[in-house]
């Protein structure tokens, strides 16, 4: 992977002032009789007009031409963007998903693999993998129904937005919020990925730090924002690309929608580069919960229960005592949905492999397979670096996770025998 050719704002949650062009911002109002350089003033909401401050989300563009300057939206089709499903409680598990041998860009290899809840509601998620062995060319997506956050698996994408520009590699990150336009383009080839898609209002978050104190995990300054850049192009057909309702709707417009010359305030596309994650685990003894692995949360009405959290197994040092240190079994209120960007989890000994995922439901139970049991079970306790080239994570949320037809059966990357992977634990019990 080349080095990131675009510069960007830093911080979480930051209200960002942006300009492509100087004095381009106007002074002192939003909504000035003439904006500078005869801009259009547009906002963009994420958020009710009267949210509380401290969760009040919105951005102020100024842009050659407003967004509403399209023809009217038409019905298209993805058959594998889905809300339909069934429940199970069966541990599931996937070899890689495959990309696509045809044509296709990001939008058209969109495929989801399970959800809760629906976006008319406000409520709920999905999960989707995405392919594509093509650039978007002069077409633009937004998410009318909720936030997307992205993870890279496989190749880089160069994501250009409304708001500037982003290259987001394997091991990165990045979250585009409802209603913001971007296309993707591919600059090393086909690839492959994971979106965590959270529905409504709901924002993701870096997760309060309690008594860890005020630095540690993700931190705030680590995230960044693109600056402001435009083009100025007119007399060109786009096409604009919306999923409203999780049904997708295009429209067309003879300029291109990223075209914002400046703009201001606190809703924004970020992204955030995993390794700089600030890793706190056990200095004396016992496997320490997951949670203190949290990336990012979007939390639910009750206190302390996320509607999702993403969740990284980073590596780092193992040096608790007398401890059994892989992940313990564990029967868990959640639903986890994981997958591996690279290398090897810890947990697991064989089967889940890049590109894949597992998911594992409420209340069934899941940990470590025999093989990776065995070698914990046996180790000699000595500090030992754990994850070095491996990154996998999770998305873990309080909702029952539905799975569409094309994840249980079409997609056809089901291991069916992953329930052997416990099958062998023999007893132990010696009194």
């Amino acid at each position: 992977m080349t080095s990131d050719p675009y510069t960007y704002h830093e911080g979480f949650g930051n209200h960002f002032s942006s300009e492509a062009l100087p004095d381009s911002l106007p002074k002192g109002q939003n909504t000035p009789q003439k904006c500078p350089y005869d801009l259009y003033a547009e906002q963009l909401s994420g958020t009710a007009f009267t949210a509380p401050r401290t969760h009040n989300q919105r951005t102020w563009l100024y842009r050659i031409r407003p967004s509403v300057v399209h023809s009217p939206f038409q019905p298209t089709e993805n058959p594998l963007l889905t809300l339909q499903g069934e429940s199970t409680p069966t541990q599931l598990r996937w070899s890689p998903f495959d990309i696509s041998k045809e044509d296709e860009d990001f939008v058209q290899g969109l495929k989801t693999v399970s959800f809760a809840g629906e976006p008319s509601t406000g409520g709920g998620l999905a999960i989707h993998i995405y392919t594509a062995t093509k650039s978007m060319d002069h077409k633009a997506f937004y998410n009318s129904d909720g936030d997307f956050l992205i993870v890279p698996q496989q190749g880089r994408l160069d994501i250009t937005t409304e708001f500037g520009k982003m290259m987001v590699a394997p091991n990165e990150i990045c979250v585009i919020p409802r209603g913001i336009r971007y296309s993707v383009a591919l600059p090393d080839g086909p690839v492959r990925g994971y979106i965590l898609e959270i529905f409504g209002q709901t924002h993701f978050e870096i997760p309060d730090l309690g008594p860890i104190g005020a630095n540690g995990l993700a931190n705030p300054r680590d995230f960044v924002t693109p600056k402001a850049a435009y083009t100025k192009e007119n007399n060109v057909d786009w096409k604009i690309v919306t999923k409203f309702d999780n049904k997708l709707f295009i429209a067309e417009q003879n300029h291109t929608p990223f075209d914002v010359v400046a703009w201001h305030g606190n809703y924004v596309p970020y992204k955030y580069d995993l390794a700089k994650f600030c890793v706190i685990n056990t200095v004396s003894y016992d496997h320490i919960d997951p949670s203190i692995f949290t990336v990012l949360t979007a939390k639910s009405p009750v206190p302390g229960v996320a509607i999702a959290d993403f969740v990284i197994f980073p590596p780092r040092w193992a040096v608790s005592e007398h401890t059994f240190r892989p992940p313990y079994f564990h029967r868990n209120c959640m639903s986890e949905f994981m997958g591996l960007i690279l290398g090897d989890y810890e947990g697991k000994t064989g089967g889940f492999s890049p590109g894949g995922a597992s998911l594992h439901s409420p209340m069934t139970p899941h940990g470590p397979d025999t093989k990776a049991f065995e070698g914990a079970y046996n180790a000699e306790l000595k500090p030992v670096r754990v994850g070095d080239n491996t990154q996998s994570f999770m998305f873990e949320t309080s909702l029952l996770l539905k799975v569409t037809p094309w994840a249980l059966r079409t997609c056809g990357k089901v291991q069916e025998d992953y329930w052997k992977a416990w099958a062998n634990l023999e007893p132990k019990f010696n009194a």
